[in-house]
């Protein structure tokens, strides 16, 4: 394949040369980026399966509540209770950068930074259980938005972690390989030129100098005929 698509020639030699430099310099650094990758994906992967236990136990303890909730109420009392919430939240969401890979980062603010704003009903007529359900499902309100941000962040970096592995691959296993074999039939084929230009001008000079011992030989002592020496390309 190298053979078919390059020219024997010193300035392809060269070209090739700086490109094998180049892409042994970028294999590193992908390769670089890719450990680095690793290594912070599995912190997060770690993070995120910790922080998913805490949420789904939140989540469980939530629904337990709002269950014993709705035993001592009557549905009724308690759609009326959060037909209208008191509080509002406002999310908002950024971006950072680690190692190329643009990850999310949410934070969020209340209307206003009173606690007790999150029940949105009196308390005479409604039971502590739903007090409980709504204070929990509040507090975990902070873990849920970090567990959404530590899942999208892993899903970014295992994208960028496959496409720097195809890369890597793409450089080690493809293009350096056939670049080495394109340099290395360029430094044959110029050796062999340059032999066969040595043997060419050994041949001319032994006919020189036979040409030139046969002439000194001659008895009339007059001028010999021409010597016309014919040189070639030999075909190997």
């Amino acid at each position: 394949m190298a053979k078919a698509q390059v020219n024997p020639t010193r300035m392809e030699l060269t070209r090739l040369k700086n490109k094998l430099k180049t892409a042994r310099r970028g294999h590193k650094l992908l390769k670089d980026k890719r450990d680095e990758l690793m290594r912070q994906f599995l912190i997060l992967v770690r993070e995120n399966k910790e922080l998913r236990e805490k949420v789904e136990k939140g989540i469980e303890d939530c629904n337990r509540n709002f269950v014993m909730a709705r035993a001592g109420m009557s549905a009724e009392a308690l759609n009326v209770a959060l037909m209208s919430p008191k509080q509002e939240v406002y999310l908002e969401a950024s971006t950072k950068n680690v190692m190329s890979v643009e990850i999310p980062e949410f934070t969020y603010k209340t209307r206003t930074s009173d606690t007790n704003d999150i029940y949105s009903y009196g308390f005479a007529f409604t039971s502590a259980d739903l007090d409980s359900a709504v204070k929990s499902i509040a507090d975990l309100l902070p873990d849920m938005l970090l567990l959404a941000e530590r899942e999208k962040s892993c899903q970014l970096m295992a994208a960028e972690i496959e496409k720097t592995r195809r890369r890597v691959n793409a450089l080690e296993h493809v293009m350096i390989p056939e670049t080495e074999e394109s340099i290395k039939y360029i430094k044959m084929k110029l050796d062999e030129n340059e032999r066969s230009s040595q043997i060419r001008l050994m041949k001319v000079k032994d006919m020189m100098l036979e040409a030139a011992h046969k002439y000194d030989e001659r008895p009339d002592g007059q001028n010999a005929h021409r010597i016309e020496i014919i040189t070639g390309a030999e075909e190997e």
